[in-house]
């Protein structure tokens, strides 16, 4: 089986489920409002069912002021606490009524100082201290995974670089091609998250789904002679400030430390940049195995052609859907 048809193989299997929904953390915010008052915010993600929704409090040395405020719809809600001890102490909860839907949790701490710590959960986390005071190490540590799960949680940042590698098809190009996306989404990423452009975040989201298209109509009719084809870092750049400016758009939902920015930027980004280098080993190590199962068993070789055209497809299908859905958002 030839390297790139077990690459398009492999792609078709990874947007075929990606219809379904994308992956979106429950996110926490835990403001400390002064006078031993704290406010608990948490917003979950549309793909857990509503009778399955989160049951979020405060507990340690907090104690609830009023009802937990949900006349948003299940969600989404916030609760008042009486917290003496500031953060000192103060722990979270975390639980399902029916079943744990395996959905990691996004936490940002805000002190009265404006202090701001961040921590990614895993999903099977129930119970969570706050953490002391930010550090540089802390900071750098934090942001680097926070990177890092963002990369690989993100299905449409997945497949736009899958489809990428497609197109540059050989070693040489594939890094020429990766790095060209790299410099490009660095630079949109530093100057939406350090307020110096400002852009629309529904808009880019929809933005970023319509390149996805863009790649997929491009190994649908697998004309090599085309731009895209001939010059692979050009699409990469390009689309590459788009993406960029959709990890600023979840770095601001993280937020970034006070005393720490330029920290918790650079490493945010290392985080990224490591998933994906983490993505390109895993595809080429799968199309290797792939081939050499194909070839231990005979099989006889499909023209590169055709599930290329199926990948293609797959990968257009998806991200139409996508475009549809988030376009339908800027006008909500």
């Amino acid at each position: 089986m030839r390297p790139l048809t077990a690459l398009a193989c492999i792609l078709w299997m990874l947007a075929a489920p990606a219809l379904a929904h994308e992956a979106r953390p429950l996110t926490v915010l835990i403001e400390e409002r002064g006078e031993g008052r704290t406010l608990l915010t948490w917003r979950a993600p549309s793909s857990i069912d509503q009778p399955n929704a989160p049951q979020v409090g405060l507990g340690g040395t907090c104690t609830p002021v009023n009802d937990a405020d949900a006349s948003a719809g299940p969600y989404q809600g916030h609760r008042i606490y009486n917290c003496p001890s500031g953060l000192d102490g103060l722990s979270l909860s975390i639980s399902y009524p029916a079943f744990n839907p395996s959905v990691s949790t996004l936490v940002r701490v805000v002190r009265a100082n404006g202090e701001l710590a961040t921590v990614a959960l895993g999903p099977d986390v129930k119970e969570w201290a706050a953490p002391p005071p930010t550090t540089f190490v802390g900071v750098a540590r934090s942001y680097f995974v926070l990177g890092v799960e963002h990369i690989l949680i993100g299905i449409d940042h997945i497949l736009f670089f899958f489809g990428l590698l497609i197109l540059a098809r050989s070693p040489r190009r594939v890094i020429l091609t990766a790095t060209g996306f790299t410099v490009a989404h660095s630079l949109t990423l530093g100057l939406v998250a350090l307020d110096v452009l400002r852009v629309s975040i529904p808009a880019v989201e929809a933005s970023i789904a319509l390149s996805i298209v863009f790649v997929a109509a491009e190994i649908a009719r697998g004309d090599r002679t085309t731009l895209a084809w001939r010059r692979p870092i050009l699409v990469a750049m390009t689309f590459g400030l788009l993406h960029g400016a959709g990890f600023a758009a979840a770095l601001g939902e993280i937020g970034l430390p006070q005393t720490e920015k330029p920290a918790a930027l650079l490493f945010f980004n290392l985080g990224v940049e490591a998933g994906q280098v983490f993505l390109a080993v895993v595809a080429f190590s799968a199309v290797f195995a792939v081939s050499r199962f194909g070839e231990a068993l005979r099989l006889p070789a499909l023209p590169t052609i055709l599930p290329e055209k199926i990948a293609g497809y797959a990968l257009g299908i998806v991200s139409a859907f996508w475009f549809i859905e988030r376009s339908a958002a800027l006008f909500a």
